[in-house]
């Protein structure tokens, strides 16, 4: 019923659940924890979110939220498309500072899901694009935290001119300048 495959970040699964169609357009399981603990997935999401960005040229990110309120995230779009972004933000991590990118649509159905311990972010590709995502925990404003856009020391390839960005994103720390709250732990 769903497909999961690492990316760049293991850790970071891109997820493609099963679409059902017929002449009047098709049906997507795209969430249920009983399938996806089955496949190594076991969340308790508790908050789902909702955002619209009008213009093509969003960007929305690089956020996290610290612990003890830390969020795994599972995001898809349900109209429009963007650049999905994720980097990992663990001290001691083999892969810290480096960036996976994925291209979620309304069309292909593919979901990420971004683990506690990265920054996320997302730049819409189309007008009117809508974005949904669950988290593991609610929504804790003392606890946020975020690092540039375009930070050279990460280097995410955007490929895109004159940005849509809030002022907040827009004066996010440099990553030279982040002290990270997380830290990787070794699989066990």
């Amino acid at each position: 019923m769903v497909q999961i495959t690492p990316t760049s970040l293991p850790e970071v699964l891109e997820i493609t659940p099963k679409r059902f169609g017929d002449h009047r357009g098709f049906f997507s399981e795209t969430w249920n924890r009983d399938t996806w603990a089955a496949a190594g997935v076991d969340l308790d999401f508790v908050q789902d979110n909702h955002s619209l960005s009008a213009p093509a040229g969003t960007l929305r990110g690089l956020h996290f939220q610290a612990p003890p309120r830390a969020q795994d995230k599972l995001v898809r779009v349900v109209a429009g498309a963007v650049l999905d972004v994720a980097v990992d933000i663990r001290k001691g991590s083999p892969h810290y500072g480096q960036w996976v990118a994925v291209t979620l649509s309304a069309e292909n159905g593919k979901q990420l899901l971004i683990p506690k311990g990265f920054a996320h972010g997302f730049l819409t590709l189309q007008p009117d694009t809508q974005f949904f995502y669950k988290c593991t925990d609610t929504y804790a404003p003392e606890t946020e935290g975020a690092i540039r856009w375009n930070d050279p020391d990460i280097g995410i390839t955007w490929d895109w001119q004159d940005v849509t960005i809030s002022d907040k994103d827009a004066d996010a720390p440099l990553f030279a300048d982040f002290d990270s709250p997380f830290t990787y732990e070794v699989p066990t």
